[in-house]
């Protein structure tokens, strides 16, 4: 990660609450850009390997075509309902398309692990099921920043 936060250390996570965290976190929100400059954000699931945010698109989705376009997108995924609870990462980068698209499971190394891990942790499976429909977008983030209130002394 290139960038580590400057203001707020803290209450950042550490390298290890940061990685917890985005294990146990199921849904996170994509923000891409359009042509014209809007900003578009929605909800995806997402594997974290303790280095990439893999996403797993719908191929015939304005994210997957404006990110054709422009590969930059900010990522968050945040957690906590009282104040003091609140805690969150925002991951910022250029999107790299791995693997067919759409997915239909052909062999490639590179989403052996991924695919495991987000099987395991959406669906309590061994495998991914592919429908034709999606493909793997992944993240190496540039900038990461992360918070965590309950480290707010009282």
């Amino acid at each position: 990660m290139a960038d580590t936060q400057r203001r707020g250390r803290r209450i950042m996570m550490t390298g290890g609450e940061l990685d917890a965290f985005l294990a146990e976190q199921r849904t996170c929100r994509v923000a891409t850009v359009g042509g014209d400059g809007a900003p578009h954000v929605g909800a995806l699931w997402f594997a974290w390997d303790g280095t990439a945010l893999w996403l797993y698109s719908l191929t015939r989705s304005k994210r997957w075509a404006q990110l054709r376009k422009d590969p930059r997108l900010a990522v968050l995924v945040d957690d906590g309902d009282a104040y003091g609870e609140l805690r969150g990462v925002e991951l910022t980068g250029r999107a790299e398309f791995v693997g067919e698209a759409p997915r239909t499971g052909e062999p490639c190394p590179e989403l052996d692990a991924p695919e495991r891990l987000f099987a395991q942790k959406h669906f309590g499976a061994a495998a991914l099921p592919h429908d034709g429909r999606h493909a793997w977008l992944r993240l190496l983030p540039d900038t990461v920043v992360s918070w965590d209130f309950r480290k707010i002394p009282g």
